[in-house]
């Protein structure tokens, strides 16, 4: 007997539970995808699995929607695989472990993947029914999207008739998502020297930070491990003897990192425990209200022989952290309470021979994106370091007349009561991407109730679940 057994709608969750047995991790999707296609196969329904995992599945309308405008209904298949510490998971080859508590599905010790799984088991509940009203689908299931929506990018979208899009990637019932910032990966490579070293070995390590989605709480002002730990370094190499041998952070681009660690070598482990049990307690006060879990540790690894990086390096890497920009940049002065631009430092890795720093930057304006990827170069190659770019994606902008939008709020409030709140949305979604290829591309997103996304906290509301589930079938019905 399934976790979600007893939840309705039966099919939905059914599929929710089969999908979080299979591991589909960002750039690991050719399990999902080939489940996707079988899926398909077995129902006899038409569809295509391109060679980047993408599946696109075709279902005629039903009894009377025979000759309707056909919709596209679209989610991503990836989702961000994070985990409590300690939590010993492997994504590539563990089912989650999905828990059940007052009507709220979560997983133990890692995200859930309720972005988007919850896309694909709406949708192949759909696919699954003879019985659900509806006019022709086209659903478009992606892949890669946590990564720069690489699997849009590469998706040969000729073969879609519709121009009537439903994105179902949002996580908050009643709100109806119209416009979202574009992005792109900035990825910094800085190479570095290793010199012969002997000492006693200690690891600083931030841990125990909240986290959370780059652009949905970017502007919650949480910490970011990786910058924390080398504001310690930082300290540490000023005021103590000790040479830096690596730094290392973060798990995805687009999430909040909530942990990272330093090693370093020094003859005096002592006075490096005291300068960053010092800097700890400022920077615990500094962060109380927004990380109240964090934790700094400073620990003894061992006493030998090692390779740390030569002093002009160590210095250059902990610079390029410490100065690169993070976080907000720019407020929209059109929609209150929207973050324009911004950017995360999402994951920082040592090798023997280079320092990487990958970052998510997104904006609303393709100018002022273009200007803070300038700000990145500029800074990084005073410093000796190179830059990159991958998985670039538009904004979505803000379209004056969708009949679409105007359907899906006059059944809203019907269903509901109220007036569905119409949001633009720092994070990105798949739409922009859509309306590039297919032009005259009328769009909406929504989704039900989800907190903590791109955490090991991620939890899925079943209730939320089964009304935006009746939503999206009132809507399909009126899209006759």
């Amino acid at each position: 007997m399934g976790v979600l057994e007893g939840l309705k709608p039966k099919s939905v969750f059914t599929y929710f539970e089969e999908i979080a047995g299979i591991p589909h991790g960002s750039h690991d999707t050719k399990m999902i995808s080939d489940y996707v296609a079988e899926f398909a196969s077995r129902r006899g329904l038409r569809f295509i699995q391109d060679a980047f995992n993408n599946v696109i599945v075709w279902k005629d309308g039903s009894k009377g929607f025979e000759g309707s405008e056909t919709v596209i209904l679209q989610g991503h298949m990836d989702m961000v695989c994070e985990k409590e510490d300690g939590y010993v998971h492997d994504f590539h080859v563990d089912p989650l472990k999905l828990e059940l508590n007052n009507g709220i599905v979560s997983a133990r010790g890692t995200t859930l993947g309720g972005d988007d799984g919850i896309a694909i088991a709406y949708m192949l509940a759909l696919l699954d029914s003879d019985e659900i009203p509806h006019p022709p689908l086209e659903c478009v299931f992606t892949v890669d999207e946590e990564v720069g929506m690489l699997g849009a990018a590469a998706m040969d979208m000729s073969v879609l008739e519709g121009r009537r899009m439903i994105n179902i990637d949002s996580e908050e019932e009643g709100y109806l998502l119209v416009s979202c910032a574009g992005g792109v990966r900035a990825n910094i490579s800085l190479s570095l020297q290793r010199r012969k070293d002997k000492g006693t070995l200690c690891k600083i390590c931030v841990s125990g930070l909240t986290g959370g989605h780059s652009g949905v709480e970017i502007d919650k002002q949480r910490g970011n491990a990786n910058i924390l730990t080398a504001r310690l370094v930082e300290e540490v190499l000023a005021k103590g003897d000790a040479r830096l041998c690596g730094i290392n952070g973060g798990m995805a681009d687009n999430a909040i990192p909530r942990k990272a660690e330093a090693v370093l070598v020094t003859s005096d482990f002592s006075a490096v425990q005291e300068i960053v049990a010092s800097k700890a307690t400022a920077l615990k006060a500094e962060y109380r209200l927004s990380d109240p879990g964090m934790e700094i540790s400073c620990e003894e690894i061992g006493a030998e022989e090692c390779n740390s990086f030569v002093d002009d390096c160590a210095r250059q890497a902990i610079t390029l952290m410490r100065c690169l920009p993070n976080g907000i940049q720019r407020m929209s002065l059109d929609i209150p309470g929207l973050v324009q631009t911004s950017l995360n430092m999402g994951i920082v890795q040592t090798t023997d021979t280079a320092l990487s720093i990958s970052y998510a930057v997104r904006s609303s304006l393709e100018s002022e994106k273009q200007e803070l990827t300038d700000r990145i170069e500029l800074l990084a190659h005073a410093l000796g370091a190179t830059v990159s770019y991958s998985g670039p994606y538009p904004a979505w902008e803000y379209p004056e007349t969708s009949p679409l939008r105007d359907t899906m709020c006059e059944v809203f409030e019907r269903m509901y009561g109220r007036k569905p709140v119409i949001q633009a949305l720092h994070a990105g979604v798949e739409c922009g991407l859509f309306a590039g290829k297919l032009g005259n591309l009328d769009a909406v997103s929504f989704g039900p109730d989800m907190k903590d996304i791109h955490t090991p906290q991620e939890s899925l509301d079943s209730a939320s679940v089964a009304r935006t589930w009746d939503y999206l079938l009132e809507v399909l019905k009126e899209l006759k």
